[in-house]
């Protein structure tokens, strides 16, 4: 096959007229300066909103196919709710610096630990989920993923003071409940009991109340599955069923001792 039959094969099959990979390249450079733009000290706030507008508009322009959709409005609403995602983001830093025995400061939570890198991210790509902006809460949050280990869909529901030790391996499916105080392990995953198409509408990811403790490689599935308040859920537990508040809940390994023959 000659280079212009290849060309032309290429063409044919590159048929996804809305697929820029621009819209995934800025909506990281966006991502980041929004990120220092709320916490960096030495970042100016005045001056990175206005280049953050500009950015976001550039987003707009890439990411909203349908003309019909007012996606102009979307900056509007989100910038006035920052200094709230702010307040919120600042409770969860205080919850790690509260909780683990290892953190040396505030400060080394903010620069140092991808749990709260995640969350943050989370918390802004949310409030663009609701209001409906397409793809880019998406792309942000995969973004937080590819640095952190850790998978949060935007669409999560998440509450004041949430707090992930070691990050790595963490999923939070889109329509999960996560209360306030609750604090996850690695490898937690709070997912789907089962995967279909038909169940996209529904909720399919587990409510986990306030004041939970859930411990590294807990599965926790199914959308009417709630974990009641001030329950511990214990390392590897598998649970597709809903456990009442004040719970502990443990995997017991089994144990067997291998004896060689023959050794004295």
């Amino acid at each position: 096959m000659d280079k212009a039959s290849i060309i032309k094969n290429i063409k044919e099959h590159k048929n996804q007229p809305n697929l820029r990979f621009e819209l995934k390249e800025r909506t990281e450079s966006f991502t980041n300066r929004l990120f220092y733009t709320l916490f960096d000290i030495d970042t100016p706030v005045d001056e990175n909103l206005d280049i953050l507008e500009k950015e976001f508009d550039a987003l707009v322009n890439l990411a909203c196919w349908q003309v019909d959709k007012p996606c102009q409005r979307v900056w509007a609403n989100f910038v006035v709710r920052l200094p709230q995602i702010l307040e919120k983001l600042n409770l969860d830093a205080e919850a790690i610096v509260n909780c683990d025995p290892a953190s040396l400061s505030i400060e080394e939570v903010y620069m140092a630990y991808p749990g709260f890198y995640a969350i943050a991210i989370y918390r802004l790509a949310h409030e663009l989920y609701i209001d409906g902006f397409p793809l880019v809460p998406r792309l942000m949050t995969e973004y937080a993923h590819r640095q952190t280990g850790v998978d949060i869909n935007p669409g999560a529901q998440i509450g004041n003071s949430f707090f992930i030790d070691h990050a790595t391996g963490v999923v939070i499916g889109e329509t999960a409940i996560i209360k306030n105080n609750v604090k996850i392990y690695q490898g937690v995953t709070l997912g789907a009991l089962y995967v279909a198409k038909k169940l996209q509408k529904t909720k399919r990811h587990p409510t986990i109340e306030n004041n939970v403790t859930i411990y590294a490689n807990a599965t926790i599935l199914g959308g009417d599955t709630v974990i009641g308040e001030n329950s511990i859920i214990g390392g590897n537990a598998w649970i597709t069923e809903s456990v009442p508040a004040n719970s502990t809940v443990y995997h017991s390994p089994i144990i067997k001792i291998k004896t060689l023959p023959h050794v004295s």
